[in-house]
């Protein structure tokens, strides 16, 4: 049986902006549903499922930013920030809030495109029946290579798309340090030039939130170690 394709929440005050980007994502195999703020989207949330959201910060009312973070805190859906700021600090609050990537406007389309695909192909796919589980223990975290999912005992944690590439990358190297560089290229964030010191500060950031679904004491990490001069690693039991 084939799989559906993947449904997007757009989520704009900007009609015209709406209208075009659904067309062109339609013309491209997704499902597509809009809602034009955040009032609408938590309506439309309440009663679908999505595997992707577009947000754009600059809304009346409850802005992209904040509804990220609202959302974040009870879904791991991955989250695309649209936001006409360049600069690279309201880039890293997305980040902070929990978005997965960003898009600066003005943008082609066909980056949109680009963007959304790399993120969904981030997520986690589940395994066979037949698949045995390899896991790895942080004393009271396990995590679930398989499937791409932490627990902290009987709960499950919640991971953005963003975080659960990250997690695949150190348990695939174990004991091995990961430069910001090789991360950055991980997350498939590659830039030239001026970017690249903004692009691993964004990875700093993508750290330190995870740390803090990990570890005990986020402030003196046993788990998910810095290595001066190396970059990072994952040091599980």
């Amino acid at each position: 049986m084939n799989e559906p394709n993947p449904h997007l929440l757009i989520v704009d005050d900007d009609e015209r902006i709406r209208d075009l980007l659904a067309k062109f994502l339609k013309r491209n195999g997704f499902l597509v549903s809009t809602a034009r703020d955040a009032a609408h989207a938590r309506r439309l949330l309440s009663g679908l499922e999505f595997d992707l959201l577009v947000l754009d910060v600059m809304m009346p009312g409850e802005d992209g930013i904040s509804l990220t973070e609202r959302l974040r805190s009870r879904m791991s859906t991955p989250i695309l920030l649209l936001t006409a700021r360049g600069e690279a600090e309201d880039r890293i609050r997305g980040l902070e809030a929990g978005a997965d990537d960003y898009l600066t406007k003005p943008f082609e389309p066909r980056e949109l495109l680009l963007r959304i695909n790399a993120i969904l192909r981030r997520m986690p796919e589940l395994p066979s029946q037949a698949s045995v589980p390899k896991v790895l223990h942080m004393g009271d975290v396990r995590y679930d290579m398989e499937r791409g999912e932490l627990w902290r005992g009987d709960a499950s944690v919640r991971l953005t798309a963003t975080e659960v590439q990250l997690m695949r990358a150190f348990s695939a190297q174990p004991g091995e340090p990961l430069s910001r560089l090789q991360l950055v290229e991980e997350l498939g964030r590659g830039g030239s030039g001026d970017q690249h010191g903004a692009q691993e500060r964004a990875v700093d950031v993508q750290i330190t939130r995870l740390r803090r679904k990990i570890e005990d004491d986020p402030k003196q990490p046993r788990y998910l170690q810095t290595v001066r001069g190396a970059g990072y690693l994952l040091a599980p039991d």
